[in-house]
């Protein structure tokens, strides 16, 4: 096992203090040998407040084509309501230009628009929290491929040095033959 001022030294090519709070984490999970990867969404999931949930719903529900066909069916029937009643009565709960309707439409605009923009924030939050662990699993890969790289060229050196001492060997034996059969007329 490494330990991290020597990780961050060697690897980063700067003292482990100077890291930034992430870095130094990966560093002490690629001394220690550990695992860095999580399910962060799972992690994040795990405590939504209520409003949180309410929030997400209303944003799920907001943006979704059961909305949209229920918010057209809705002005249809308001328009078509005070038009059957123009027709048949003479006069409309909601004369035009549907005042009450623009009202209503108002209203639900200005609370609908702040729950998006609390759901919308949340999975900023989320993508946040993300994109932080994405970039510590990345930098921990990178650097265990640093390690792996400099076994290898540790093992290629030494494999060099080990059939540099063979053919020294060879070449020893070779030239005491050539001298037993120079000497042997």
């Amino acid at each position: 096992m490494r330990h991290p001022d020597e990780i961050a030294s060697k690897l980063l090519g700067v003292p482990y203090d100077t890291l930034d709070e992430r870095t130094q984490k990966v560093a002490r999970h690629i001394a220690a040998r550990k695992h860095i990867a999580r399910n962060v969404t799972q992690d994040f999931d795990a405590r939504p407040a209520l409003g949180q949930r309410a929030a997400d719903a209303v944003a799920l529900f907001g943006g979704s084509w059961t909305f949209v066909g229920l918010f057209a069916a809705t002005l249809l029937a308001w328009v078509g309501l005070n038009a059957f009643l123009l027709i048949k009565r003479g006069n409309t709960f909601d004369p035009y230009p549907y005042i009450l309707l623009n009202l209503f439409l108002s209203m639900l605009a200005a609370i609908q628009a702040p729950i998006i923009l609390m759901s919308q924030n949340r999975q900023s939050e989320k993508d946040r929290v993300a994109a932080e662990h994405d970039y510590e699993v990345n930098l921990k890969a990178e650097l265990e491929i640093m390690l792996l790289h400099e076994k290898i060229d540790a093992l290629r050196e030494q494999q060099w040095e080990e059939l540099l001492a063979v053919q020294k060997e060879q070449l020893d034996l070779l030239a005491v033959l050539v001298g037993k059969k120079t000497r042997s007329p």
